[in-house]
Order: C-alpha cells, then sequence, then structure tokens
C-alpha cells in the first residue's frame, strides 16, 4: 500500500461523493481508480456494461429481489 498525492479539488470531490454513495472516502477513490483503470482497457464498453462484467464476475444475482 501507498500514499496517493491528489489535489484538494479531487479529495474534496471523492469527499462528496463517498456521502453520496455510502462509502468511505478511500473506497471511492479505490472505485473511481478501478473504473477508470476498466475503462481504458475496455473502451467500447459503456459504464453500465463494465458494471454488469463486474458483477457478473463475482456471482451477484437479483433473484428474489425483482417482482415481474
Amino acid at each position: 500500500m501507498g500514499i496517493v498525492k491528489i489535489s484538494d479539488a479531487l479529495h474534496e470531490e471523492i469527499r462528496k461523493s463517498s456521502q453520496a454513495m455510502s462509502r468511505s472516502i478511500n473506497s471511492q477513490a479505490e472505485f473511481w481508480i478501478k473504473m477508470g483503470m476498466l475503462a481504458e482497457l475496455n473502451p467500447s464498453m459503456t459504464f453500465n456494461a463494465l458494471i454488469k462484467l463486474q458483477l457478473e464476475k463475482e456471482q451477484v444475482t437479483l433473484e428474489g429481489l425483482i417482482h415481474e
């Protein structure tokens, strides 16, 4: 683990979005970094497609939560 230096402005945006997403500041920063890496590696995929891929990778299902 290391220390990453970021601007105060970016840190503030991470702090605000971490509150909105119910994540810690570090978890929010890690999420943005991971999604940025995935986006660079898969430029033709949308954000929603990248999220779906990650959920499928972890075998997350919504069975029982979706009412048709």
